[in-house]
């Protein structure tokens, strides 16, 4: 019996050799993923199988000389997961995150590692970087989103904040959206958004340009993409156009009409529900929802229902129906999942084994004990 262990491990240079940049082929992954979620094949954290990870509060006061206190955004989490179908494997992602990162130390916001193991024995398969896979698989949802939610007609998108986020959610729009011909862009710093621009129109040779208002991005727009990583922009209903989607990778604060009069489509409800659960029995210094917290509200003040809710696994597994009709203003709520980040990592290492690619690192020969 061969008890060795290996792993491989790969750099982010050798995930980009890999094909992690890849849209296509995430957005192809990530129809899988969620098919799969439809049909309820698949584990995430806790008894309910849907917690979002766990994360490492700090205080207000450092209870030590070098523990770092509470501030915006700097987050440690822990997300795991299983994933069946042709996946059939468990893995995590790992990740550290602090808004100052790229003023202060030059780094990403958030530094991410994606950890793949063997669903019999445990044993890891692998270590790879995860930064990548995760604002690839995050934007993938939106061009995913747009596919099935989106008027078969659509043809103008708006990009709301000119980051990474949206920098792939554009490349997954351009997939998800056969007929797109027109971007307009808005970003707090224009310069930004004008940079931003020029090279997403060279990217993906398509009519992309800055816009000096949100409003002025937003109306006519098919498609609507959010991703803001400071205080949350304010949307007003009538910004939106009859048919329009709406994909949300960030929290923002839209009018009650807009959330009561849309179809509402979550990438996973029941994840939502443990993280509502979860906060309301946290301490008050930290009762807070990550994300769509005045949705919870309107559902915690009985103006709308959990049952309304959508779920997008279920509209691509046919079982339930997305767009309605084509004056139905659509908006995608989206917290982002473990699965997405194993189910894309796993097409990854599988690609890059197919190419030779990466370091195989040995834990033992022979375990000491077992």
């Amino acid at each position: 019996m061969d008890q060795k262990v290996e792993f491989l491990f790969l750099s982010q240079e050798e995930m980009i050799e890999a094909g992690v940049l890849d849209m296509y082929r995430c957005v192809e992954a990530m129809e899988k993923t969620f098919k799969l979620i439809g049909e309820e094949d698949y584990l995430m954290g806790g008894p309910s199988g849907n917690q979002h990870g766990l994360r490492l509060w700090f205080p207000k006061e450092p209870k030590g000389p070098r523990m770092p206190v509470d501030a915006p955004d700097r987050r440690f989490m822990a997300l795991i997961g299983y994933l069946g179908g042709d996946f059939h494997v468990c893995g995590a992602k790992w990740y550290g995150s602090n808004t100052e990162n790229p003023r202060k130390y030059g780094l990403p916001r958030s530094v991410l590692l994606v950890v793949l193991n063997d669903p019999e024995t445990g044993a890891p398969l692998a270590i790879m970087d995860g930064t990548l896979i995760s604002a690839v698989r995050t934007g993938a949802i939106v061009g995913l989103g747009a596919k099935y939610l989106t008027n078969a007609t659509a043809e103008v998108a708006a990009i709301i904040g000119a980051g990474v986020i949206n920098r792939t959610s554009l490349m997954a729009l351009a997939v998800g959206m056969p007929n797109l011909k027109k971007v307009k862009v808005f970003n707090i710093n224009y310069e930004k958004a004008v940079t931003f621009s020029k090279e997403m129109a060279e990217d993906l040779q398509l009519d992309v340009r800055p816009v000096e208002t949100m409003e002025e991005a937003i109306r006519d727009a098919d498609a609507v993409s959010a991703a803001t990583s400071r205080q949350p922009p304010s949307y007003k209903t009538e910004w939106f156009k009859p048919g329009a989607f709406f994909g949300l990778s960030s929290e923002t604060h839209l009018a009650d009409d807009l959330w009561l009069h849309s179809r509402i489509v979550a990438d996973n409800w029941p994840m939502h529900i443990h993280w509502r659960e979860e906060t309301l029995k946290a301490p008050e210094e930290i009762r807070k929802m990550p994300i769509h917290q005045r949705l919870h509200d309107l559902i915690l003040e009985g103006r709308m229902k959990d049952e309304d809710i959508v779920e997008l696994g279920h509209v691509i597994a046919g079982s339930t129906p997305g767009r309605e009709n084509e004056e139905q203003r659509i908006i995608l709520a989206t917290g982002g999942m473990s699965l997405e980040d194993v189910a894309w990592g796993h097409t990854v290492y599988k690609q890059a084994l197919a190419k030779g690619l990466g370091r195989q690192l040995k834990l033992w020969d022979k375990p000491y004990w077992y």
